[in-house]
């Protein structure tokens, strides 16, 4: 029989949408006005910070929707945005430098929805509000560090190859290495040894010492180590946003030195500057046991150290050799040791293993100290209006006693409390940057500004429906109700797409790619539906023109949404922010519209029309 589907199709179309229906339905809650309190440097948001949190509002005579605490962090509904500002600034002053309170919008979404995986749409920062940053990575330290590391890496394998040398050291300024050797034979032996080892470095004589050659980096070596600084600290910001709690942040390259950080619903600078004052090194080195620190603090420092003050206020003469930097860490998790006291173990790639199984061979019983290296903005810039390179601000944030030696795990003990040893294993579970990074631009979006975009762009796509609705409902008559139909339930798929993927957020150019999916939805039924007309002009009976109809347009309907979709995919792939933003909206469009314009249209017609005998259809 003609136009008629089996029972399990009319079933996948009605399971499908009321899918849709539930998974669309958290964006109706809407958000409310919402402050986020959590811990910095090691406190801890607890049920007494709760209690003190409700206390204090409520002896200011702050009306709370509701407090909760989940996940060490504590999150304080209120009825309006005026309630939401007046209580962060009361917050501030009552939990001091301790406490971090982050402005948020927190979704409304009933507690049996949220049970079933339901959640609003992200949105991006031109909806929500937000801060924004772009991150400039200074990439003379990022050169200047692999330099550093060029030389220590000569000197570890000439000794392990019991190839003496005379001096290896860094040429003044220039980005080229000296290796000076004691005589002709082992400098052609170290020679043929580091560049059989190092091929991507450019190797050359020394006109100025008949016993030394020198070694530079090659154009492709420079590119390679600029492109790995801005990945690596692109990762590593991204992991660190991501590991302290921060919900939908968007962290992406921008040029070639720059990143850009957004942190949509917070509105509060300072504690989205928290998030990122991680931006640092870490370095492992031997504490200085052989020299007095008070002789050193008064001036007379020995050569090859240095004293860097330890974040409790007291210094630690350090030797200036690095032993391990945080680049080779890949892993660390905090815990207690056999005496139930905090420690942390940490895990490294297989080059820094082998650095500390090496050094740690005779290190035994020494102290090895983990220096925390931050670099802060200057906040001046040249002639040319490039920012200056940031200050350097070192300290000591742990010492510990190295009991055995060392490979890729060991642990760090001498933690002062639990919460000390988690703070430390975040900080180096997130990485280490591979050249320090500074901010150069800052901005925030308010969300009043962010309600007013959400308020324009559900005009235009509700005015663009209207509009759709209308003409489809006047040309083709009751086929233009099944489209309509059909394009209400598209936009309820879209929204519910894009509320289950994880990573996807609707910004400004987001509806705008809704209201043109629109507009794209209905094309395929104007193709069917003109199509039926065609075939009852040549004298079809009704039944034999839907049938015709749809089975002949199926193919142009497919070409055209196949080349639009290939055009997003493009468009995501190689754009940023609100290039991206429209292809994920413009893509899942023109999925969701095929399945209701060629489906769901086709299950309506069958169920009403399909299987009858008809004289007319209403087209």
């Amino acid at each position: 029989m003609l136009n008629k589907y089996p029972v399990w199709k009319y079933l996948m179309v009605l399971v499908i949408v009321i899918i849709g229906l539930l998974y669309s339905s958290p964006n109706l809650y809407g958000r409310d006005p919402a402050i986020q309190v959590s811990g910095a440097k090691g406190a801890t948001a607890d049920l007494a910070i709760l209690d003190k949190v409700t206390k204090v509002m409520s002896d200011s005579n702050i009306e709370l929707k509701s407090s909760e605490l989940d996940k060490d962090q504590i999150l304080i509904r209120f009825k309006d945005v005026d309630s939401q500002l007046k209580a962060q600034d009361i917050l501030k002053d009552a939990l001091g430098d301790g406490y971090i309170s982050a402005i948020s919008m927190a979704p409304a979404t009933p507690e049996w929805l949220k049970s079933l995986g339901g959640s609003p749409m992200k949105l991006g920062l031109d909806l929500s509000g937000g801060v924004h940053f772009t991150m400039e990575v200074d990439m003379t330290t990022a050169l200047n560090k692999s330099m550093e590391t060029m030389v220590q890496d000569f000197r570890s394998d000439l000794r392990g190859e019991k190839i003496r040398y005379k001096t290896i050291r860094r040429v003044a300024g220039q980005d080229k290495v000296q290796v000076v050797m004691r005589t002709a034979e082992l400098k052609d032996t170290a020679e043929r040894f580091l560049k059989d080892r190092y091929r991507s470095y450019i190797f050359s004589n020394d006109r100025s010492n008949d016993l030394a050659f020198v070694v530079g980096l090659s154009d492709l070596k420079v590119k390679e180590i600029r492109d790995y600084a801005i990945k690596q600290n692109e990762t590593i910001i991204r992991n660190r946003v991501n590991q302290i709690g921060v919900a939908e942040p968007n962290v992406q390259r921008q040029g070639a030195e720059r990143i850009i950080v957004q942190l949509p619903g917070i509105q509060d600078t300072a504690r989205a500057k928290e998030i990122l004052g991680a931006t640092a090194t870490l370095e492992f080195r031997l504490v200085d046991a052989n020299s007095d620190v008070r002789d050193a603090a008064a001036g007379r420092v020995p050569p090859g150290s240095e004293i860097i003050m330890h974040r409790q206020g007291y210094p630690v003469l350090l030797k200036k050799r690095i032993i391990l930097g945080g680049t080779h860490i890949t892993g660390a998790q905090s815990g207690l040791d056999e005496y139930q006291r905090p420690q942390v173990n940490i895990q490294l790639d297989s080059k820094g293993g082998s650095k500390m199984s090496a050094f740690t061979k005779t290190a035994q019983g020494k102290s090895m100290a983990t220096v925390f290296i931050e670099y802060k903005p200057s906040g001046k810039k040249d002639k040319n209006g490039k920012a200056l390179p940031p200050i350097k601000v070192e300290e000591v944030i742990n010492v510990a006693t190295i009991q055995s030696r060392l490979g890729r795990s060991f642990r760090i003990t001498g933690i002062d409390n639990p919460a000390e040893a988690h703070n430390l294993s975040l900080l180096l579970r997130a990485g280490a940057l591979v050249a320090p990074i500074q901010i150069v631009e800052e901005r925030t979006v308010g969300p009043s500004l962010g309600k007013e975009n959400i308020e324009s762009g559900m005009t235009a796509v509700v005015l663009g429906f209207a509009f759709v609705l209308a003409f489809m409902l006047m040309y083709y008559k009751a086929f233009g109700m099944v489209a309509n139909l059909a394009l209400g339930v598209n936009l309820v798929l879209i929204f519910a797409v894009m509320s289950l993927i994880p990573g996807a957020a609707l910004t400004l150019p987001g509806i705008a790619g809704i209201v043109l999916t629109v507009g794209m939805a209905v094309d395929a039924n104007v193709l069917i539906f003109e199509r039926i007309r065609e075939e009852l002009a040549e004298g079809r009976s009704p039944q034999q023109a839907i049938h015709e109809g749809y089975n002949s347009a199926f193919s142009t309907i497919m070409d055209a949404n196949i080349t639009t979709l290939i055009a997003a995919i493009i468009l995501f792939a190689v754009g940023t922010g609100p290039i991206a933003g429209f292809a994920v909206t413009l893509a899942i469009g023109i999925l969701t519209s095929m399945f209701t314009a060629i489906v769901g249209t086709r299950a309506v017609v069958n169920m009403v029309w399909g299987g009858k005998r008809l004289d007319s259809l209403s087209i």
